[in-house]
């Protein structure tokens, strides 16, 4: 599933490159996709084993590396490729929120399928329904949560942002829509999702710790988008060289 959102992500790029108001070449799309599979995967592995598997890595600091054994964080697997971005952008001569923008609109890609993995896993399962759509889980019913997640924080995230990157944006605003649209989506099914049996519910019967840690992501996507369009700058296209200011006349 991964290796099929980094080629989705990849055919995206590919194409939104090729757009004459794009700041990313095409021939550096390669590069933007490395550097996020590089991330996802490194920063996902460490984040999950630093939130949720705690005390496995303190019993094992080996468990890091079992990745086969399952056990992947996708606030982690962000924070990975926030640092890729960085790096890379800077090696390119790009700001990091217009790299963070190039990319937004193929995250929600590899989410979909991470979620279908996690279906098709048994893993990750909602609570107890008697609904229709409920699906036989160990002699029980319970809500497919992980296709709800599919669906929203994979297809309606997808379309959302893919949508409004069509045309040029200011800068932060395609991270800040992705980070809000994720946060919100992720907060709402978690109400109908088990949370993790090594950490359970945190607070008041029903907050779990992908809640909190989405909390942020939806206060960052608002103060990004705020940010973007009060500043109303785009970034320039990667065949367009900065003009130089005009001077002012004297009074």
């Amino acid at each position: 599933m991964y290796l099929g959102g980094f080629i989705v992500a990849w055919l995206g790029m590919r194409s939104r490159a090729k757009k004459p108001w794009s700041p990313i070449k095409p021939e550096q799309v390669d590069d933007v996709v490395f550097y996020c599979a590089l991330g996802a995967i490194i920063g996902g592995r460490i984040g999950y084993m630093l939130v949720y598997g705690t005390q496995e890595l303190l019993a094992d600091p080996r468990s890091i590396y079992r990745v086969w054994q399952g056990g992947m964080s996708f606030h982690g697997g962000l924070a990975g490729v926030l640092v890729a971005m960085a790096i890379y952008g800077r090696y390119i001569g790009k700001p990091f929120f217009v790299m963070t923008d190039f990319i937004a609109p193929w995250a929600p890609a590899g989410l979909m399928l991470g979620r279908i993995g996690n279906f098709i896993n048994g893993e990750l399962w909602g609570k107890p329904t008697d609904s229709m759509w409920g699906v036989v889980y160990h002699g029980e019913a319970r809500h497919p949560s992980q296709l709800y997640e599919a669906f929203l924080e994979g297809l309606v995230l997808f379309l959302i942002v893919w949508v409004y990157t069509r045309k040029p944006r200011p800068t932060m605003a395609a991270s800040g829509v992705f980070l809000l649209g994720y946060g919100v989506f992720r907060t709402v099914v978690e109400f109908v999702r088990v949370p993790d049996l090594q950490l359970g519910y945190l607070a008041l019967g029903w907050l779990t710790m992908g809640q909190i840690l989405s909390v942020p992501l939806i206060v960052a996507g608002l103060v990004l988008l705020w940010l973007a369009y009060r500043s109303g700058s785009i970034a320039p296209a990667h065949g367009s060289t900065p003009s130089a200011p005009t001077p002012k006349r004297a009074h």
